[in-house]
């Protein structure tokens, strides 16, 4: 399972979910260290936008998420297995304008196209 995670997971990781669902049949899953009380409607408003209908809630990321994660996708600090995370440095779009969201779903969108491509590479070779 892939873990994406973000602060309040109510932006970059739960966009980060939906594409890579939208992208792959692996399986994912997304949570913040101080989950919000809802996902962002620009959001869903973005994602919308490149077809993919959208209606995750936050949730707090716990022990068991990460114990299980075979990858753990940080998109802010926190005490992460350093052996199983990587960071992506995607600016939080909280309080930030359409365009701005649309800026950082393409950019989310091409690294998860990347991640795929790496997984799919790694799991052909011998």
């Amino acid at each position: 399972m892939i873990l994406f995670v973000c602060r309040g997971n109510a932006s970059r990781s739960q966009m980060a979910e939906a594409i890579a669902k939208h992208l792959s049949n692996l399986e994912f899953e997304s949570a913040g260290i101080k989950p919000a009380e809802r996902i962002s409607s620009k959001v869903k408003a973005v994602l919308k936008e490149i077809g993919i209908e959208w209606n995750g809630k936050p949730k707090p990321l716990t022990e068991e998420m990460i114990e299980r994660a075979d990858l753990i996708v940080a998109m802010c600090d926190g005490d992460f297995p350093k052996d199983k995370t990587i960071y992506w440095d995607i600016p939080d779009p909280m309080g930030k304008d359409l365009e701005f969201y649309r800026r950082v779903r393409d950019e989310i969108y091409r690294k998860i196209e990347e991640l795929l491509n790496i997984l799919d590479r790694n799991r052909k070779s011998p």
